[in-house]
């Protein structure tokens, strides 16, 4: 079937749709809540406004009531990845249990593994709990293969026992998505579709409730033990705990701990829901395909299709800037690819478009740390696979400032740190090398069917499978 809406041609997707996301366009005017008001003097203050930083309060502040604690946010909660990102609360992490496993053990690796399975469950939890109406919906995650080469690798997955879910004949995955050239699929359970802007800002009004203050408009400048500052005074704490993702690049002495990397998105317009008979998605599940460079997508709670790639190259020095964000030809091929993958939404018009950056740590493994010595902890590092992650991350950083042994502090995650990322021109060099590589993988198997097994064995590589 058809919309009745006119065909919208590329140019003028770019000309008309919205820059903001969808998802923060949607919540209406932000107004800030009050900056830092001079010096002040808590137990506990956590720099950064997103997933990792309000889990962390929440689950403190449950822990103990009479913790004081502050959330010191640059912009406003929910600005930068946990509000732009693709709506996936997916039960895994960015790297193999075998990576894990290298430096603890199997055992530990897979009960790190199951607990981010059952943060997909608690993040439904704590949503009904608080009454945070944020389009939870637990309909796992569909990914499927649309050519030989994708199709070789993902029945050999399942065939060397490494496969998560159920594999899925051509008929059975396109049950799930009427995608083109469906070859197989495979089926995880383990993952909800939600609008992440209205979580995390339904999140800090939770933590609000509980008593913790949170100063948005406030950046900060450096993070030593017992010390934040910034240009509106200094924040002392016994312990002071750093979530800021791609942003620590913004701190001092912080430019190599993190890789910022852009993703970007589209959204279309709401769709009938004749047309979903034709697409599938009945339950929202999540879906992809098996392409070296990353998509994702999700039907949002009012029927459009959100949907995302990894699309501007990493920028020299690590920089963040509003043109990385707002690429109209990334913008414009993710239009298109989404337009491949579903014929039908060929006269659909998509209304809003957008980017934002996400953290990657040299090795790709995100981690936590708390030193009791210093006071001092950090966690992130997600690799754009954060949503499910930070709330188990939030939760254990909880356990280690009040001092609580738990299971989850033993997971092998806790404790780990990265090298620094190499300097410049090397990370530039290396960074955007490895991604055309990928890229043209892609195109060389849609074209010719034959497997890239070098790009697929730097795919196994980052992943430390």
């Amino acid at each position: 079937m058809s919309i009745s809406s006119p065909t919208q041609t590329p140019d003028e997707f770019v000309a008309t749709a919205t820059t903001t996301a969808l998802w923060i366009d949607q919540l209406g005017h932000i107004t800030n809540r009050p900056a830092l008001a001079g010096d002040t003097t808590v137990d506990v203050a956590i720099v950064g406004g997103g997933f990792s930083g309000l889990w962390t309060a929440y689950y403190l502040a449950k822990a103990d009531p009479s913790i004081r604690i502050i959330v010191i946010e640059k912009d406003y909660c929910g600005f930068g990845a946990s509000g732009r990102n693709g709506g996936w609360a997916e039960g895994g992490l960015a790297v193999s249990a075998e990576k894990y496993a290298s430096w603890s053990s199997m055992d530990a690796a897979l009960r790190l593994e199951d607990a981010v399975v059952d943060a997909v469950d608690e993040i439904g939890r704590v949503a009904q709990a608080e009454d945070i109406s944020c389009g939870y919906a637990k309909g796992g995650w569909i990914r499927v293969a649309r050519n030989a080469a994708q199709e070789k690798r993902m029945r050999a997955e399942f065939a060397d026992g490494e496969g998560h879910g159920q594999l899925l004949e051509p008929d059975e995955a396109r049950a799930y998505l009427n995608a083109t050239g469906v070859r197989a699929g495979a089926y995880s359970p383990d993952c909800a579709a939600l609008d992440p802007a209205r979580l995390v800002r339904g999140l800090a009004d939770a933590c609000e409730r509980l008593g913790v203050t949170i100063l948005e408009g406030t950046a900060a400048t450096e993070i030593e033990p017992g010390r934040v500052h910034t240009k509106h005074g200094t924040v002392t704490a016994d312990s002071i705990i750093q979530s800021t993702e791609a942003y620590t690049r913004d701190l001092k002495g912080g430019r190599r701990k993190l890789l910022p990397v852009y993703s970007l998105m589209v959204a279309t317009e709401p769709l009938p829901e004749a047309m979903f008979d034709e697409i599938g998605l009945a339950g929202r599940p999540t879906f992809s395909d098996d392409r070296f460079m990353v998509i994702y997508g999700q039907r949002t709670e009012d029927n459009r299709l959100a949907f995302g790639g990894r699309g501007v190259p990493y920028l020299w020095g690590s920089a963040i800037t509003r043109s990385g964000e707002i690429h109209d030809g990334s913008h414009a091929l993710l239009r298109q690819t989404l337009i491949e993958l579903l014929p039908v939404i060929r006269n659909v018009s998509f209304t809003h478009r957008w980017g934002g950056v996400l953290g990657i740590p040299r090795d790709w493994v995100p981690s936590l740390n708390f030193d009791r010595s210093t006071g001092v902890g950090v966690l992130g590092g997600y690799v754009g696979e954060g949503v499910a992650a930070a709330n188990l991350a939030g939760r254990t950083m909880a356990d280690l400032i009040t001092g609580e042994a738990t299971e989850r502090t033993t997971y092998p995650w806790v404790g780990h740190q990265a090298r620094r990322w190499e300097p410049e021109p090397l990370r530039w060099l290396g960074v955007r090398s490895s991604r055309a590589i990928l890229n043209a993988a892609d195109d060389r198997e849609y074209a010719t069917a034959k497997e890239a097994k070098i790009a697929y064995q730097i795919s196994k590589f980052l992943k430390g499978a």
